[in-house]
């Protein structure tokens, strides 16, 4: 089968199109014919080995997956062949079939496209298991998502809407920012041109921002979190920007707020039974047109470089996936 290879660290352009053996379920797994997998911001850092994760090469990007189950091992159950199943790997999934324990697998709805399910489980996975289980995120709460057109801010601003949040879209540029306003953001900030901290504190009013979501860190971080709520949560959720902040601890004080971390993969392993009722709701949510699941765009794994290309680019809004 044709798989996107990493030989070694380096960068997007350094991946090969190659051929590996067919896997085999074993005791437990089930083998998933790949119809599309979701590339996201982290498989470039994976890449090039600065991730938190470092699988040994070669190994396939692509955390994320759709497709139907063509096999399964002993002790299976609950998952049957033609069943079609979304999926979380980590990496491995940028191939045409990968084994997979069959626990990170969950059934699709019906009216839920491959396309569409395959970018479900990491940034709206994310996004709810930080509004939802982190922040407890609650009716009436001002939300400022930053990053907001991107896969997981894009997941932010339409679930806190779902969850009856006033939601600030912040982002880097005007047609973006519209983009968030069309998936249902209340206001916007452009924070490429306007001044975050003053615009945050503006839109928030006396209150403040009860609840930023930041998955860019950099400059932008302590800008927000100057414009927070007594008592707000400010969710550490990545660094986009490429640098980590370092936040002064007097403003948390201050504002006896908290900083709440947001390590997603790690909850999913922990908690899977929580993490697996979570993905329900958002698979729900989906094929009934509550949360877009957009997709900005698909490529043929031969394109796999140029679609990571464009996410590190800042080029996309929403999701990017590979159909094999």
């Amino acid at each position: 089968m044709k798989a996107v290879l990493c030989t070694r660290d380096g960068s997007a352009g350094d991946l090969v199109l190659g051929d590996v053996a067919d896997p085999v379920a074993g005791a437990g797994e089930a083998v998933v014919k790949i119809a599309a997998t979701a590339l996201n911001f982290f498989d470039n850092l994976i890449i090039a080995g600065r991730y938190q994760f470092k699988p040994a090469h070669p190994f396939s990007p692509g955390a994320e997956f759709a497709g139907t189950v063509e096999s399964v091992g002993v002790g299976v159950t609950g998952i049957r062949p033609g069943d079609r199943v979304m999926g979380y790997a980590g990496w491995g999934a940028a191939r045409e079939r990968i084994a997979i324990a069959a626990v990170r697998l969950v059934p699709l709805p019906p009216g839920l496209d491959f396309d569409r399910a395959a970018g479900l489980c990491v940034t709206y996975g994310t996004s709810y298991y930080a509004l939802k289980n982190r922040a407890g995120l609650a009716a009436g709460e001002t939300l400022a998502a930053l990053g907001a057109s991107g896969g997981v801010g894009l997941a932010a601003v339409e679930l806190g809407k779902l969850m009856g949040a006033r939601v600030i879209a912040c982002a880097s540029s005007d047609d973006k920012l519209a983009f968030a306003q069309a998936h249902g953001a209340d206001a916007v900030l452009n924070y490429d041109r306007d001044d975050l901290r003053d615009e945050l504190k503006r839109l928030g009013g006396e209150h403040g921002i009860d609840v930023i979501y930041d998955p860019i860190g950099g400059r932008y971080a302590e800008a927000a979190l100057r414009a927070i709520a007594w008592q707000g949560r400010f969710l550490v959720v990545g660094f986009a920007a490429g640098d980590i902040p370092k936040l002064p601890l007097n403003l948390v004080l201050l504002k006896s707020c908290d900083i709440r971390g947001v390590f997603w993969g790690s909850w999913t392993d922990r908690e899977p039974a929580a993490h697996r009722a979570n993905m329900a709701d958002l698979m729900r949510w989906c094929a009934d047109g509550k949360i877009s699941g957009h997709v900005h765009a698909a490529y043929p794994l031969a394109d796999a470089a140029r679609a990571l290309d464009d996410i590190a680019a800042r080029r996309v809004m929403g999701k990017v996936v590979l159909r094999p």
